[in-house]
């Protein structure tokens, strides 16, 4: 089974820069795309047309704001749309689909933003979407979480961790957080895999920083215990342009 993530930055933006194609030929089993800032109706029929593909879309109420979509080829037996958190949920952060033996969530964390504005927003988001993914796994079910986390966790993950000692997204209340969710049994297959390989997701579209290389890993594919041991491997997709992320897969035995 195959999953790519990728936060676009605009599902109409990426679809004029021809990027629909790249992600048909991936031949993916689901595809996750956060920050999509758009609504299905504000799309050309044919544009928001994924051929065998199912599309589960879950926009922010704010326009050209946020939004998750996840494509799915399978007929799915169960979806939901958020986290029933109002605050939350008016924002489009979280789709959950259910596949054979596990539940995989899209999400698209907030941002603490510069000013740090919306720091505890953040960590209340973290807070809620921990106590739910710990409900499921208590209850024996085997969970996926990707998206963009929009924190780097360890120094390996940015490219100047001095300097961004007291910037939102490596931020230690933000880095803790990423620390409690593999405290609860999950994993990030992308480390545990590539322990010491230094690859970016995510680059500021100033200062030439993506042709610098001068990013951060901010996009992950967090799995349960139970289910790490089918990941055949994590790839970060660094050489795809189109958005100032690139998308990542997964792939499951």
């Amino acid at each position: 089974m195959k999953i790519i993530t990728w936060n676009v930055n605009g599902l109409r933006a990426l679809l004029r820069k021809g990027k629909k194609e790249w992600l048909l030929e991936q031949n993916a089993d689901v595809i996750c795309l956060q920050e999509i800032k758009a609504r299905p109706d504000q799309i050309a029929e044919a544009d928001r047309d994924f051929p065998g593909y199912e599309a589960i879309w879950h926009p922010a109420e704010r326009p050209g704001y946020s939004g998750v979509l996840t494509l799915v080829r399978e007929n799915l037996s169960k979806y939901e749309i958020g986290m029933g958190v109002p605050r939350f949920d008016a924002e489009g952060r979280v789709i959950r689909t259910r596949h054979e033996g596990f539940w995989l969530y899209n999400i698209y964390f907030p941002n603490g933003q510069r000013d740090h504005e919306r720091l505890q927003f953040k960590l209340d988001f973290y807070a809620a979407l921990l106590e739910q993914v710990q409900a499921l796994m208590a209850a024996g079910e085997e969970v996926i979480i990707t998206g963009d986390f929009n924190t780097a966790h360890r120094p390996i993950d940015l490219r100047n961790p001095d300097r961004n000692q007291k910037t939102s997204g490596f931020l230690p209340e933000e880095r803790a957080w990423i620390d409690r969710y593999l405290e609860a049994g999950l994993v990030d297959v992308y480390r545990q895999r590539y322990p010491d390989r230094v690859q970016y997701t995510w680059w500021t579209y100033r200062y030439g920083a993506r042709r610098r290389n001068i990013g951060w890993r901010i996009d992950y594919f967090l799995v349960s215990a139970g289910l790490a041991s089918r990941v055949e491997d994590v790839v970060i997709h660094d050489q795809v342009e189109g958005s100032d992320h690139c998308p990542v897969s997964l792939l499951l035995a």
